[in-house]
């Protein structure tokens, strides 16, 4: 069950931040945030090697998006498409504003369920596909969770353990002169956050994870995106190749 914690503050200079750890199973080969796609210059990605779509991604305009799969739909099934393949379909607008609206007209019913967040400097989505529809809804400013289930829901131990956790915290200081990417420390902390592992991450509620059969965390991001008047300074990735408690972030060329 991926996670992503988000931050909207329209009308900062850093109007968006996110931080998302990416939980899969271990053997599933994929590549770090990258330019992987030839027909698609534009795109900063991961690349899941099995299915050739990504998880996460940024493109040159600034439209960031990220999907996460639903309960108990983990991995491929026959006769559906990537999941995978809707990040870089997302990430082919202009804004995010475009981008979900052309995905909420996609026929939900081809892809298994999922969660996803669409989002740029000026406003923030989440599509929620569960059957034969895919739903957008606007994000409102403020601090959201997401994982498994619906938006901010506390039926989900993992929110529900750490939602005022992340919420009491200071925002991170985005700042693109440091080679750190400025003071992520605190989200850092909590996103690196063992807990206890057990058989069930929303059962054990913890934000890096293994379980006995290989399924675990195997990556994190930490992004920020610049509000129109920071132009040409980019958006800011960090990016842990492995578990955030066991590996270091590094700045991704966006």
């Amino acid at each position: 069950m991926c996670t992503l914690v988000l931050l909207r503050r329209p009308g900062e200079t850093w109007p968006l931040i996110i931080a998302a750890n990416r939980d899969e199973m271990a053997g599933r080969p994929s590549r770090p945030p990258g330019r992987w796609w030839d027909d698609r210059p534009e795109v900063v990605a991961g690349m899941d090697e099995l299915a050739g779509g990504s998880w996460m991604g940024i493109n040159d305009t600034g439209v960031m998006a990220a999907i996460l799969n639903r309960m108990g739909t983990l991995g491929p099934q026959a006769g559906k498409r990537s999941r995978g393949e809707l990040v870089l379909e997302a990430l082919e607008h202009a804004d995010a504003a475009d981008a979900a609206e052309a995905l909420s007209d996609l026929d939900a019913g081809s892809y298994r369920p999922f969660n996803m967040v669409i989002a740029d400097n000026r406003d923030a989505y989440w599509l929620r596909a569960d059957g034969n529809r895919i739903s957008r809804h606007s994000i409102a400013p403020g601090f959201h969770m997401l994982s498994a289930l619906e938006l901010d829901d506390r039926a989900s131990s993992r929110i529900d353990a750490y939602m005022d956790r992340f919420a009491a915290l200071a925002p991170p200081r985005p700042d693109p002169g440091d080679s750190q990417g400025g003071d992520w420390s605190g989200w850092a902390r909590l996103m690196a956050d063992s807990g206890r592992d057990g058989n069930d991450a929303e059962e054990a509620p913890s934000m890096c994870f293994l379980r006995p059969n290989g399924f675990g965390t195997v990556s994190s991001s930490l992004i920020a995106l610049p509000a129109p008047e920071l132009a040409p300074i980019r958006p800011i990735w960090r990016f842990a190749p492995g578990r955030p408690d066991q590996t270091a972030y590094a700045p991704v060329e966006c």
